[in-house]
């Protein structure tokens, strides 16, 4: 039976597509056939296949899970256009011009939905594990009503969730517990992780206890700043930028995976987070 794992964050920038993509190198290594999936990305960069355009991230999050790059694992792609406008592509092909008002009001909760939904109960179908990835927040209740990649997703296949959140900002506990909060199906989030944390992690444990007493969700790791060399999303603090997806970049490119999902491995309680998919 396959399992499902999904990583949200508790904002933009927060470290999902990064988790991801360890994680996928993580059970790939233990002898998983894992996916990436996210229903619905917006970028300005894409990996172009033979016949099919995605998101970057989830094609580099299926090189780290040593799949091979699907349309699946990125259905939904928006190219931001300016004007509140983007440009829609669906399982890799163009399909339309539209603006933010059209795009949630007459095709998510429609043709969106569906198209999400098959796609991730294809790559389902085909391997062990999908490792699913939220955008920007969940908790953005006035956008609830449209949110197809947080947790109508996790919901659709029953996925425990992670909850990530970038410490190097501040307001970390806030934003874990708020988040937490203001959640449609909550139950579903099973622990946290902290990310981008310098210094000791030992002086975060009264910080742990109050989150377990709180909400009763455990901290399942806390991830340090690091530095590699993997392409970020273009999200409003990242620097991305742009890479040929040569034999010789990849070579690069998986050696980096190897670094990050190394470092990830030792910072994660891993025990934990494999009893959430028996």
């Amino acid at each position: 039976m396959t399992k499902t794992l999904m990583i949200q964050g508790t904002s933009s920038g927060a470290g999902k597509t990064t988790l991801v993509t360890a994680l996928c190198r993580i059970f790939a290594d233990r002898g998983y056939r894992v996916a990436p999936f996210k229903s619905q990305n917006m970028s300005s960069y894409s990996y172009r296949g033979r016949d099919f355009e995605i998101s970057r991230a989830q094609a580099i999050q299926a090189i780290a899970a040593r799949a091979e790059i699907s349309p699946d694992m990125n259905p939904i792609m928006l190219k931001p256009l300016g004007d509140y406008k983007s440009e829609v592509f669906i399982m890799g092909r163009r399909y339309k011009k539209m603006h933010a008002d059209e795009y949630y009001k007459r095709f998510v909760l429609t043709k969106g939905l569906g198209i999400a939904t098959k796609s991730l109960d294809s790559l389902r179908s085909s391997h062990d594990l999908v490792i699913l990835e939220g955008a920007g927040s969940p908790a953005e209740v006035n956008m609830q009503k449209y949110d197809i990649a947080n947790m109508r997703m996790a919901r659709h296949c029953s996925s425990p969730v992670i909850l990530v959140s970038d410490i190097d900002r501040g307001g970390t506990f806030a934003s874990l517990v708020g988040t937490l909060e203001l959640l449609e199906y909550r139950r579903l989030v099973k622990g946290y992780v902290i990310n981008k944390f310098r210094g000791d992690p030992k002086i975060l444990r009264p910080g742990f206890s109050f989150l377990k007493h709180k909400t009763g969700r455990p901290v399942l790791g806390t991830v340090p700043l690091l530095k590699f060399d993997i392409p970020e999303e273009d999200s409003l603090h990242a620097n991305p930028k742009q890479v040929a997806f040569t034999a010789k970049y990849v070579k690069l490119l998986d050696r980096e995976i190897e670094h990050l999902s190394r470092v990830v491995k030792s910072s994660l309680n891993m025990k934990a987070i494999g009893d959430l998919l028996k």
